[in-house]
């Protein structure tokens, strides 16, 4: 391969590339709960929604649009937190929330699948149950909840498929690396979960000791 082909690449698929790197940026500091992570997301967001709108990929068009509320409103929802308590501390999702998300999400597909296909987008069943299922995951992310990774691990796994059948070869090797990175954000957020768990049950057996009849027979 040229130099001169690989430039001429480069200058037909340049908005693509820049949406690949900023995507992968954003992505990594997620996992690693930084807050700058919102911006940079911000950006990929905004990209790829000129992106998926050229290659008439519309219900990942559409939820580009919708990245974008979700990315400004988990901006704000950690900022807060990391306000109150001095940093981003993960929340545990309860097994109702996420059956309703999840039934949610499946709405949702039936739903956006219909005005896909009606707007005669290419895949419209299969790219509106990822982009339904892609937004329970974006708000249990800007929610701080680990199960986000989980959904990720999912639903990238399929996105792949999608765009190496539509060609959008950066994209798909991208999300590969998204598979790889929300396994890395599982790893890291389970163990600062775990790192969060550990005192509060320690505090919890002092108080109980501290409060049971034996410890009271103790100090009489």
């Amino acid at each position: 391969m040229s130099w001169t082909t690989i430039a001429h690449y480069f200058a037909l698929h340049w908005l693509e590339i820049a949406g690949t790197a900023t995507t992968v940026l954003g992505i990594w500091f997620t996992t690693r709960r930084w807050l700058v992570c919102w911006p940079v997301v911000l950006a990929a967001d905004l990209i790829y929604l000129i992106v998926f709108y050229q290659a008439r990929l519309l219900s990942d068009a559409l939820l580009q649009i919708f990245f974008v509320i979700f990315t400004l409103y988990g901006w704000w929802h950690w900022w807060r937190g990391v306000r109150e308590e001095g940093e981003v501390r993960i929340v545990p999702l309860s097994v109702q929330s996420m059956l309703v998300a999840l039934a949610a999400g499946a709405i949702g597909s039936v739903a956006l699948g219909e005005i896909a296909k009606r707007l005669h987008a290419a895949l419209p069943y299969l790219d509106a149950a990822l982009t339904s299922y892609s937004l329970v995951a974006s708000w249990w992310q800007a929610r701080k909840h680990t199960a986000n990774w989980w959904l990720w691990i999912v639903v990238n796994i399929a996105y792949i498929g999608e765009y190496l059948y539509k060609a959008l070869v950066p994209t798909a090797l991208l999300y590969a690396c998204l598979v790889g990175l929300a396994v890395l954000g599982l790893r890291e957020w389970k163990r600062s979960e775990l790192a969060h768990k550990l005192p509060e049950q320690n505090e919890e057996n002092v108080i109980l000791l501290s409060t049971s009849p034996s410890s009271v027979n103790r100090t009489e």
